[in-house]
């Protein structure tokens, strides 16, 4: 059935680019093959195949047959994915060059990875600046056409694992956020049996990922060798910078879109499926995991629970290749009854997915976990506006607040959860303050008065804060 399903496919589903027209809101593709097909069937059709491999997964243990699913359509179908503009890697190819000769190129790329001719070329190294911090951070960046193969493999992974992941397991999976990370958190603080909390750091965790044991992870659900072939391939790729090559021999590939899902495979079973299957069950109180990509926390109910399980944390990650940062990671005493058990009234707090989270109470006097903006993410984010006032300050006024505001819905979208209403609100009175002395300071004609600014304002009003997610009622 599947491979009758493929056929069907791809009697009408080929490379697009020589001829799009719009005729009323029906967009066409005519493809170099000289047919016809609507964007809406490519698309009906992309979505069916990988439908078939979600179910090939939950059907049998390991799924045999993948490497099909990286065919012309499916590339080109990513093609259109990727955003312009954005930085080249080694080839120098940009979007709307290789986009010149789409048919082609693809149906060429297509014979190269039958033939295993094809090799992933090395990312390009650059660094770029490390959110709270004066260091620098490695970025990589893939040639154009490793983007496109590894956005489709990506998303053939993303089938194969999805059913099996964790639910506890929240980044960079579909229909998932750090958001629902958060309500889980907060859900689970108030509503289990949670005295101690595990906030623990993994040191360096997508540099250290050990290659041989995310392949034998790989090889336990997937029996595809071409497509195994391939996922190697571009883990032992290498990275250029200054140009020299340095060689790979463990981590993810830098800036690789396929980087997030191997990542999560690594940590299903280096973490998730141990704690659940092993940790849990030798524990006599409730345990909880809430994970987003590296960064987790873990729930217990009783201390020397909590304490073996951060032993055994070490050890269990020392076996894979990882380290854990005892400079980032502690177990501390949080939850309703951590006021009344500490001998000096105070309480400890943890920080997750850019908030400080807190042992807090209701008007009415009631337990509640309270969510703060981060400082660090907060000093980390004041730095930045700052240097963005002073990069903007000549421009006109309305443009300025224009793009101001963007950035502000943006941040408001994200720190506007549920009881974070006065972190939002100082970032906005920092922002309002900053502009006023940034402006101030174009010229040498004196200085413009609060009355003066506030006036501007009330014409051009920045954006105020607004909460945007209830996380204490996200299902």
């Amino acid at each position: 059935m599947l491979e009758k399903a493929c056929k069907e496919s791809d009697r009408f589903i080929v490379p697009m680019k020589l001829v799009m027209t719009v005729e009323g809101r029906d967009r066409r593709v005519v493809a170099f093959s000289g047919k016809t097909s609507s964007i809406l069937e490519v698309v009906r059709a992309m979505g069916n195949a990988f439908e078939e491999i979600a179910a090939l997964a939950e059907k049998h243990q390991q799924v045999q047959t993948l490497m099909h699913y990286v065919n012309q359509t499916t590339l080109a179908e990513e093609h259109g994915r990727q955003e312009k503009g954005k930085a080249v890697g080694i080839d120098g190819v940009t979007k709307e060059e290789y986009e010149s000769n789409l048919g082609d190129n693809i149906e060429d790329l297509v014979k190269r990875m039958k033939t295993f001719s094809y090799r992933p070329q090395a990312v390009r190294r650059t660094y770029i600046p490390k959110a709270g911090s004066e260091k620098l951070r490695p970025l990589g960046i893939p040639s154009y056409e490793d983007k496109l193969v590894q956005g489709v493999m990506r998303r053939i992974l993303d089938e194969v694992y999805e059913g099996k992941f964790c639910d506890f397991s929240y980044g960079f999976r579909r229909d998932k956020s750090q958001h629902q990370a958060l309500s889980e958190v907060n859900q689970t603080i108030m509503t289990k049996r949670v005295n101690y909390i595990v906030d623990a750091d993994i040191k360096g965790f997508f540099d250290n990922v050990d290659h041989e044991w995310l392949m034998k992870f790989l090889e336990h659900d997937i029996g595809d060798k071409n497509f195994l072939r391939y996922i190697q391939r571009f883990l032992k790729a290498g990275i250029v910078e200054d140009l020299k090559h340095y060689e790979s021999d463990k981590g993810t590939p830098q800036g690789g879109l396929i980087s997030p899902v191997l990542a999560n495979v690594y940590l299903h079973y280096v973490l998730d499926t141990w704690f659940e299957k092993v940790v849990k069950k030798q524990c006599r109180g409730e345990a909880y995991m809430v994970r987003y990509a590296d960064d987790f926390v873990c729930f217990f109910e009783y201390r020397e629970e909590a304490e073996k399980f951060y032993e055994m944390l070490e050890e269990r990650l020392g076996k894979f290749g990882l380290e854990l940062s005892r400079e980032k990671s502690k177990i501390i005493r949080f939850g309703r009854f951590a006021k009344q058990n500490s001998e000096d009234g105070k309480t400890d707090t943890f920080d997750f997915l850019g908030f400080t989270h807190i042992n807090g109470k209701t008007r009415t006097g009631k337990y509640r976990v309270v969510h703060r903006t981060s400082k660090k993410k907060l000093a980390v984010k004041f730095r930045n506006v700052k240097d963005w006032l002073w990069q903007n300050m000549h421009g006109k006024l309305s443009d300025l607040i224009s793009q101001l505001n963007r950035k502000l819905r943006g941040h408001y979208r994200y720190y506007g959860i549920s009881g974070n209403y006065k972190g939002i609100r100082n970032f906005y009175e920092y922002v309002v303050k900053a502009t006023y002395k940034i402006r101030n300071r174009r010229s040498q004609r004196g200085c413009m008065t609060w009355e003066k600014y506030n006036r501007l304002l009330e014409k051009f009003p920045i954006l105020k804060p607004r909460l945007y997610v209830n996380i204490w009622q996200m299902s």
